[in-house]
């Protein structure tokens, strides 16, 4: 038997990392051993991890495994969209123009900042009095 043929890609988003696996399919995507539609409750976060397929036509041509630890919702929907498109780019380095035109292949560098001493959180101040 022929082994399967993977493509690769990490994502990552706010605190999010996912690892994604690509396969020759019908357009099937796992999330954590779980359907999209049972992973992601919003129709928004679908959307959004599904972007990349849809930018180069792939929908049904390609089966996704994803892996996702860390962050909320919308970081872990965002990190598997940018594993997804690096994942493409490996498959197919004809995709890279689409790709990387809609913004997929760019890591977004948005974090949380650090909370500094002295403050409540990173910017908010204890509340001043004068006496």
């Amino acid at each position: 038997m022929a082994e399967k043929l993977y493509y690769y890609g990490t994502g990552r988003r706010k605190n999010a990392i996912a690892r994604v696996r690509l396969t020759e399919g019908s357009g099937k995507i796992t999330i954590n051993g779980k359907d999209i539609e049972e992973f992601f409750g919003m129709e928004t976060l679908k959307v959004i991890v599904k972007q990349p397929l849809t930018v180069t036509n792939t929908t049904a041509k390609y089966d996704v495994i994803a892996k996702v630890t860390g962050g909320g919702f919308t970081g872990q929907a965002g990190a598997v969209r940018h594993g997804i498109a690096r994942a493409l780019n490996e498959a197919n380095a004809e995709f890279r123009p689409a790709l990387k035109q809609n913004g997929f292949l760019t890591r977004d560098p948005r974090m949380k900042e650090r909370k500094k001493y002295g403050l409540k959180k990173a910017r908010k101040a204890p509340q001043f009095s004068k006496r």
